[in-house]
């Protein structure tokens, strides 16, 4: 019986149904059409774009995690420990110039006794002599960077009052730093506690 067929792209194509793929390839014979899929173009580009933009992803959170540059890094931390000794000094010399241009207008510090002050009230307690420091030695200092933050934690030896109250002693500090709009760091946030030994009362 004669067949009628065409071929088409490599296949065989028939007028009935008697006839089936002709091509010499692995696997089963098939009477069923197949085309060849060809990607278009704009598959090819979206597929490029989508890998550009994990790549790029990819960057930005190394980037991040890699944090500032060294040498910035560690002009900054210069920085960060040059205003900690003018606060020292300020504090012990009741500097108060010195003091605002150190602190930002929404300062907030926790004292040891856990009451909060504002900046008006930190230098108000300095200015009248209400706080008032004889020595403090500041030791195991850390500074941890968080993009225009940094936070700093230190030991300080205390020798001081507080009113009528003696506060000489062992405390822990943390000041948090941000950087403002023209680039300087200023204190945000003070907090301290006292360290007291294991068989102190408190």
């Amino acid at each position: 019986m004669a067949v009628n067929s065409t071929r088409i792209d490599g296949w065989t194509g028939c007028a009935d149904q008697l006839c089936i793929d002709r091509r010499n390839l692995p696997g089963l014979p098939s009477d069923t059409f197949m085309p060849r899929i060809v990607k278009s173009p704009l598959d090819i580009v979206s597929r490029d774009s989508a890998l550009f933009l994990v790549l790029a992803l990819i960057g930005c959170v190394q980037t991040l995690q890699a944090g500032q540059p060294r040498g910035q890094k560690h002009e900054n931390r210069h920085e960060i420990e040059r205003i900690e000794e003018a606060w020292r000094s300020a504090v012990l010399k009741a500097d108060i110039p010195a003091m605002e241009a150190l602190l930002t207008d929404d300062y907030m510090a926790i004292t040891a006794s856990g009451t909060l002050e504002t900046r008006e009230k930190t230098l108000a307690n300095v200015r009248t002599g209400v706080n008032h420091f004889t020595s403090i030695d500041l030791s195991e200092r850390k500074l941890r960077f968080y993009g225009t933050t940094v936070l700093v934690t230190s030991r300080a030896e205390v020798r001081g009052t507080s009113g009528s109250r003696d506060i000489s002693g062992s405390y822990r500090y943390t000041h948090v730093y941000a950087r403002d709009a023209q680039g300087k760091w200023k204190i945000v946030s003070f907090e301290a506690s006292r360290i007291r030994d294991p068989d102190e009362h408190k």
